[in-house]
């Protein structure tokens, strides 16, 4: 079987990184310790993760006509990802993200979208042979929500295989939860997106049935240090992670979303996709660096043959 071909939809941007001992409180400077610029957006992020870990990339998405924009480009394709559908905007700037970490490697961000914000139902329209011959179309929220929609029911009619990571979470339209193959929200986002608690698993459950109500295939939840939940119409089954130290738990996620839309794509069951997902997490927030810390093939193939039923919680 060749390279599965996946294609991801969504934001490009640059990463501003400062290390602290601490994250700030509203109205506090806090001194950092260290500082890096570095190529971001989820996006962007899940597309060189996807490339790293072995399937043919492409990118569908904006950067300026900045210097930003032109080493975001380069940055894609140093990392093997095809950037002939990445159009270079000269209307807006380069989107940037303001990424604070603290010493147990938890996180604060914010961002201006730039040309993340105009990426266009035409964007996917110039794309539309290449969704159509994809195993995978991997999405997210960073872009225009309506632009993200047309991507699934484009993808949907093809009759592709689709994952929606729902981050930044906002609402979505509940007609369009049926043509999401799976979704991957964490806790926070699947208690936005049910408007249901998930304190506990049995809560997490609950929610996430109620989105399969409305026409997912299924719903992968992360958990964090929990690792994940998988529910779908049969079953409910709790994949647990696998113990490290965390360094930057920034892209955690995106190396999760990559790596199970590379597996199914190479034909994992779902279970064995996640905790695949799983490890490139795990690996993920050893390192620093949102997509700097991107584990590659043999890295991550390396460290699940180290990983022992002990080191899962």
């Amino acid at each position: 079987m060749g390279k599965p071909v996946i294609t991801v939809v969504g934001s490009i941007h640059v990463d501003y990184t400062v290390k602290l001992p601490r994250l700030p409180s509203i109205g506090e400077t806090v001194i950092g310790l260290d500082f890096k610029k570095s190529p971001g957006g989820k996006g962007a992020n899940q597309a060189v993760a996807a490339a790293r870990l072995g399937a043919e990339t492409y990118m569908v998405g904006r950067v300026g006509a900045d210097e930003d924009g032109r080493i975001l480009i380069d940055n894609l394709r140093r990392n093997g990802v095809h950037t002939d559908y990445v159009r270079i905007d000269p209307t807006s700037y380069t989107g940037i993200a303001l990424i604070m970490v603290d010493a147990y490697g938890r996180n604060m961000i914010a961002v201006a979208s730039g040309t993340d914000a105009r990426v266009s139902k035409e964007d996917i329209d110039s794309a539309i042979d290449r969704i159509r011959e994809s195993d995978m179309i991997l999405t997210q929220l960073e872009i225009p929500i309506e632009t993200t929609i047309y991507a699934l029911e484009k993808a949907y009619e093809a009759g592709v295989t689709t994952i929606l990571n729902p981050a930044p979470c906002r609402e979505l339209p509940s007609d369009v939860y049926r043509k999401i193959s799976i979704l991957t929200p964490n806790r926070v986002e699947l208690s936005m997106l049910a408007n249901m608690p998930t304190a506990s698993l049995s809560d997490v459950e609950k929610a996430a049935r109620s989105i399969l109500d409305l026409g997912v295939e299924a719903v992968v939840v992360t958990l964090g240090e929990e690792g994940a939940l998988i529910v779908d119409r049969y079953s409910s089954t709790h994949v647990g992670a696998i113990k490290v130290e965390a360094v930057d738990t920034t892209g955690a996620g995106d190396a999760f979303n990559a790596a199970l839309a590379v597996a199914l794509a190479e034909g994992k069951s779902l279970k064995d996709a996640v905790f695949i997902a799983n490890a490139a997490a795990a690996l993920k927030i050893t390192r620093m660096g949102a997509q700097e810390g991107l584990p590659r093939r043999n890295e991550l193939e390396e460290f699940l043959s180290k990983v022992k039923s002990s080191d899962r919680v």
